[in-house]
């Protein structure tokens, strides 16, 4: 059953309430359906520079006094924009949460934007692309995607390019602004130490309809016309790239396959059981032979990252140069084996076992559930959230087997080595 209250309200809002009477901390959290998959062609990076621009106010709330009146009450608010998403949370008690939430609607719905602030602001949002620029995880990590996705918007960097960012007027943030950040395309998730009929009740008197801007002629001079859905990418043999970096001190292979969005939540949470049979904890097959036995590694991991229309299985190591060949051939071998010759219950158990234990770490706090929530209801469907240990513990060995067959095989892949520049 699932534990949390949804409301539909008449601005075409959603509203998830969850109460948890023992605790005084309340957690509102709003999600917009407008990740770096809605922006343009012509808007690389657009989602991602407004979830900064959101913070400069409004003509009601001028920059800096939204985070002025969290910090005075001793909450927190954060932000974040993805692939998929962008969500804005208030961490806070219920006697504050009266007096901040409007506020944070009031930015969300109404940004400004103003000129000055968007120059201002572009230069913050280039030092941080220069800044992950000198991440060499990250930068195998973008030339890993962009060889996956070559035509899909998850091929590119959320944060765009220096191009990109120099180009964005303050007009055409509006634009996407205007077009996305709307009620109905907005969840609102509320969870912790408030009842819900005040819940309920602040909510609807934030999101009037008279309490957000409307969208005028002025905002359609910017093409934001719905892009069209690309079918999950297929790699056909081995797609492989180099890339060598100055003041590297180590290798770094990354290898990928592609696995299905939401719409197969039941496959994706098998993949996600194989990722953690493969590379979580020391007996884990890769971790075990790779690091502790043959220490051909100094560090190796699995990944199963669910996205909205096309999902993202990778395998990274830390290693020396000379042990590249040898450990992406090792790599195959264990994904053959599992292929060929299937998997043990013990390994399964421990799969699920650490699966879901990790589910229930994960879901202990305000935070952690309003996180949760936000997230599903914004690329799928929120009961399904709770519904992940029950989907975990109905795998078989057969069964996984068949999956690492379907979505692993060891000779169709992408992969990005990264090697210490000679130069």
């Amino acid at each position: 059953m699932f534990p949390a209250s949804i409301f539909k309200l008449d601005s075409g809002l959603t509203l998830i309430h969850q109460e948890i009477p023992t605790t005084p901390v309340v957690v509102a959290d709003v999600w917009v359906s407008a990740g770096s998959i809605s922006e343009p062609s012509s808007g690389f990076g657009m989602a991602h520079f407004l979830e900064h621009m959101i913070f400069k106010g409004t003509a009601k709330v001028p920059a800096g006094v939204f985070d002025y009146n969290i910090e005075n009450q001793g909450g927190v608010s954060n932000a974040a924009t993805s692939y998929d998403y962008a969500h804005y949370s208030i961490t806070s008690t219920n006697s504050y949460l009266h007096s901040s939430f409007p506020q944070l609607a009031e930015m969300l719905l109404n940004a400004a934007i103003p000129d000055d602030e968007l120059e201002r602001e572009r230069d913050v949002v280039l030092e941080e692309i220069r800044s992950y620029n000198d991440d060499p995880d990250w930068v195998g990590y973008q030339h890993l995607v962009q060889s996956i996705y070559q035509q899909h918007p998850y091929g590119r960097s959320i944060l765009g390019n220096e191009t990109d960012i120099e180009q964005h007027s303050s007009s055409d943030i509006r634009s996407f602004h205007r077009t996305y950040y709307r009620p109905e395309n907005m969840t609102v998730v509320i969870v912790g130490g408030i009842p819900v009929a005040p819940a309920l009740e602040l909510v609807k008197n934030t999101f009037k309809s008279d309490n957000f801007q409307s969208i005028s002629d002025n905002d359609n001079n910017f093409n934001l016309t719905t892009r069209e859905k690309i079918v999950e990418p297929f790699i056909a043999g081995i797609r492989r790239q180099e890339i060598n970096l100055p003041r590297l001190e180590n290798a770094r292979l990354m290898m990928a396959w592609t696995g299905p969005g939401v719409y197969d939540l039941t496959t994706a949470c098998g993949l996600d059981l194989l990722s953690v049979l493969l590379a979580s904890g020391r007996t884990s097959r890769l971790v075990r032979d790779l690091r502790e036995e043959q220490q051909l590694v100094r560090y190796i991991c699995c990944n199963f990252s669910l996205q909205k229309e096309s999902s993202l299985f990778t395998i990274s190591a830390v290693l020396e140069p000379e042990c590249l060949e040898r450990v992406e051939t090792a790599i195959k071998m264990h994904l053959q084996d599992i292929i060929t010759n299937g998997i043990s219950e013990q390994e399964l158990r421990r799969a699920q076992r650490l699966l879901c234990n990790d589910f229930a770490f994960s879901t202990e706090t305000p935070n952690q559930l309003a996180g949760l929530y936000g997230y599903y209801n914004t690329i799928t469907d929120v009961e399904l959230a709770v519904t992940y240990p029950d989907q975990i513990l109905s795998f078989n060995t057969q069964e996984l087997q068949q999956l690492a067959f379907l979505y692993l095989s060891p000779n169709q892949y992408a992969v990005t080595t990264l090697k210490p520049s000679t130069i």
